[in-house]
């Protein structure tokens, strides 16, 4: 399975970002960031844990503002709050590690949420339904997120980010905590929405991952970045990954992971 080559339409711009903190207002996790996603890419972000990886994503989707410098997503300013320019604002999905789904809700009306807020009734039934048959979801349907554990959850949250059809997916850590078998799922999918998964009308849709180690995504993502120390590297492919003299890149590039080939498995 070969992944559609990217179409270099910038769909990500950042010209001199700081990167702040949403736990730790004032805290600074990267500073000048300058950085470009081109359409149908896909990118791995990695780093050790607490080097910022979730705050760079939560800037990414939006959800924050730059300290400094300038983020443009699609060619507007970000972040969008506006509500004239929400629909620009909901090209971008989001999935988090740990899910952030509502408890007091089930699967279903969890994954419903979005559409309920922004499509027509007529809609979300239909859609819902598709969403869970092609995530293996539907058995899990009128089950609340408590009830579930990781792998089940982070599923219902990438039903949720997926169900408007966004252009572009950011999801935080994905392979956190799964078993091989879960994690190869989780690399299919990825490797399958970035070809043009019929779930989200074909298209190629563009992905940024975060990640604690590089080996995994071997095969999976195009392009490479590091986070360490308040840098941002780009790496560039993975020929970039192997050449690197980094040491951390070199230690998050080792063989404890296994690798997968899109076109074999695991």
């Amino acid at each position: 399975m070969k992944a559609t080559e990217p179409d270099n339409r910038p769909v990500i711009t950042m010209r001199g970002v700081t990167v702040g903190s949403l736990a730790a207002p004032g805290a600074v996790v990267a500073q000048a960031v300058n950085w470009t996603v081109a359409a149908g890419e896909f990118w791995a972000v990695a780093g050790l844990h607490g080097a910022g990886k979730s705050d760079f994503l939560l800037l990414t989707a939006g959800l924050m503002a730059p300290l400094a410098g300038e983020y443009e997503f699609l060619g507007e300013p970000m972040p969008i709050f506006a509500e004239e320019r929400l629909p620009h604002r909901l090209k971008l999905g989001l999935v988090f590690e740990d899910a952030r789904l509502f408890n007091t809700l089930t699967v279903a009306e969890n994954v419903a949420l979005p559409l309920r807020y922004h499509r027509g009734p007529a809609d979300v039934a239909a859609r819902v339904a598709d969403l869970l048959a092609a995530l293996e979801l539907t058995p899990f349907a009128d089950t609340h997120p408590g009830q579930l554990g990781r792998n089940w959850q982070r599923r219902a949250a990438l039903a949720r980010a997926l169900a408007l059809g966004p252009e572009v997916l950011c999801l935080d850590n994905p392979l956190a905590g799964l078993d091989p078998r879960q994690r190869r799922w989780w690399l299919e999918w990825l490797v399958s929405l970035a070809d043009g998964h019929g779930l989200n009308g074909g298209r190629p849709l563009t992905l940024v991952v975060s990640a604690d180690g590089l080996r995994a995504w071997r095969g999976v993502a195009r392009r490479f970045a590091l986070l360490e120390g308040r840098q941002f590297t780009v790496l560039g492919d993975w020929a970039g990954v192997e050449q690197s003299g980094h040491a951390l890149v070199r230690e998050l590039r080792g063989t404890r992971e296994p690798e997968f080939d899109p076109r074999g498995g695991i």
